[in-house]
């Protein structure tokens, strides 16, 4: 639970990358049309505008996984040192690398069109980015104080970092030589199987692809339903302009039910989370999921509202996704039908509408209302019932944030904090939130709650035997900055 608690901590510095993607795509895709293959002016100057807008957005929701491998490096690199995250770049080129086509055909048999080929095809993705974050974190925090022999002692210290990740990398890339078709096998056979369930195989798909977002291997059931992989192909006969006589299902089935969940059910799920947000940090929410539903609301970019809370409460997430399973039943089972090139937002609802397979998307508005509601309430209750950390309903203390320091010299603080928790040799980690100093200890028997207090903190929990937390206020990044100074020395 600790290690997705600083998992999803380091996922909020790419997460704040994508809502500007969202709108950007949006406010271009209105400009320009004919960019996603609609009817619609290819030149001009609304045109070169959009065009310019849907690219900019894309450079960076087309390359998420890279923001991960990135963010996911420095967030969980002790004292989120730049060298972490240089470590996961490395391991995220030499993974992806080994295990591109190219590479891998030229060491196995690896036939275009299979599902081996599609699996490695597909090998940059969000998983393998926060995979790649993860490992050069971790060789950072184990390996940064590495001393060599002098004859390597240029290579000594944070410089090695980078080397072991990529040792790391290459193991790893052997495991995933083997591992990862298997993996995307077993989904693209799940989607074999619900393939002729109707609209509860429809709905099942929902829930899995939802599910399976953080780890990027929805891509797996994507190629199943969306594309031509086993025969389906529901994107791209529904843009070819064929309609249900065409093929031997209802066009449109594994698309139309994520519309009023991501154009309605995401802004119903943000409200709930900005009103049971704490009263003190109600804008910070505001700032996270407000725009984020924008982006789901416009053009269906659902991951800024996603990864702001998927691994800060899980649990949460399966609800979600859960949602998506029983909408897009009842849907497909209205009858409404409605394709995207993109995604489901109302960019594509608007231009897919005027489709041969589109049917009944004025629809959308009583669907819509329902998932808003439904989204809304659910959310809310969840949250409260089960005290869910969503954005804004962090650990800290409601009151906190209006505690005042008593000293303001921030290094005399930081120095009789550190003195009273044993020392710099007692400690094992040290982070802070907004308003705590978050430390781990060695021997809790060290520890001295009144030497503490002394420095003037508002007080002193220890929610674990070896975990001293220190109630500063909203000046805690300064003591913080200064302890981490002292401890080093």
């Amino acid at each position: 639970m600790k290690f997705l608690q600083k998992l999803g901590k380091a996922l909020m510095f790419p997460v704040a990358c994508l809502p500007i993607c969202g709108i950007l795509m949006g406010l271009g895709y209105l400009l320009a049309p004919a960019v996603m293959g609609a009817e619609g002016a290819t030149s001009g100057a609304a045109y070169t505008i959009g065009f310019l807008l849907i690219k900019a957005g894309g450079a960076l929701i087309d390359n998420m996984a890279v923001l991960f491998v990135v963010g996911v490096g420095f967030g969980m690199s002790e004292d989120n040192d730049g060298i972490g995250a240089l470590a996961a770049l490395a391991s995220w080129l030499m993974m992806t690398t080994l295990l591109s086509t190219g590479v891998v055909g030229t060491i196995m048999t690896l036939e275009e069109g299979t599902s081996k080929f599609i699996a490695f095809s597909k090998i940059q993705n969000p998983f393998i980015g926060i995979l790649a974050g993860v490992i050069g974190s971790m060789c950072y925090n184990k390996f940064k104080g590495t001393k060599l022999p002098d004859w390597l002692a240029f290579f000594s210290g944070k410089r090695c970092v980078a080397i072991v990740a990529g040792v790391v990398s290459i193991v790893v890339s052997v495991v995933l030589l083997f591992v990862w078709p298997l993996i995307f096998g077993v989904l693209v056979a799940i989607g074999e199987g619900i393939a002729n369930m109707g609209a509860i195989g429809a709905g099942i798909y929902a829930f899995l692809n939802r599910l399976l977002i953080p780890t990027g291997l929805h891509h797996a059931l994507n190629n199943v339903f969306w594309f031509d992989t086993i025969g389906l192909g529901d994107l791209t006969h529904f843009w070819a302009g064929e309609t249900s006589a065409d093929v031997n299902w209802s066009l449109g089935m594994y698309m139309s039910g994520f519309f009023p969940c991501m154009m309605f059910g995401i802004p119903g799920a943000a409200l709930a989370m900005v009103q049971c947000a704490k009263d003190s940090k109600k804008k910070v929410a505001i700032g996270l999921v407000a725009s984020a539903a924008i982006c789901a609301f416009l053009c269906g970019v659902t991951e800024p509202f996603e990864f702001g809370f998927m691994f800060l409460a899980p649990v949460l997430y399966l609800i979600y996704s859960l949602l998506y399973g029983i909408f897009t039943v009842i849907t497909v089972a209205l009858g409404f039908r409605a394709g995207f090139c993109f995604s489901a937002g109302a960019t594509d609802l608007l231009f897919s509408a005027s489709l041969p397979a589109a049917a009944k998307t004025w629809l959308i508005i009583p669907l819509g209302i329902a998932a808003f509601i439904v989204f809304y309430v659910v959310f809310r209750f969840a949250i409260i019932k089960f005290d869910l950390k969503t954005p804004g309903r962090e650990d800290d203390d409601e009151d906190e944030t209006k505690v005042k320091l008593a000293n303001n010299n921030y290094t005399e603080v930081a120095r009789i904090i550190l003195e009273g928790v044993g020392g710099k040799d007692n400690l094992t980690s040290i982070d802070n939130c907004i308003t705590r100093l978050r430390l781990e200890v060695k021997d809790y028997t060290k520890v001295n709650d009144k030497k503490i207090k002394s420095a003037g903190v508002a007080g002193v929990v220890r929610p674990g035997k070896n975990a001293v937390q220190v109630i500063v206020g909203t000046q805690v990044q300064h003591v913080a900055d200064e302890f981490k100074k002292l401890a080093k020395k």
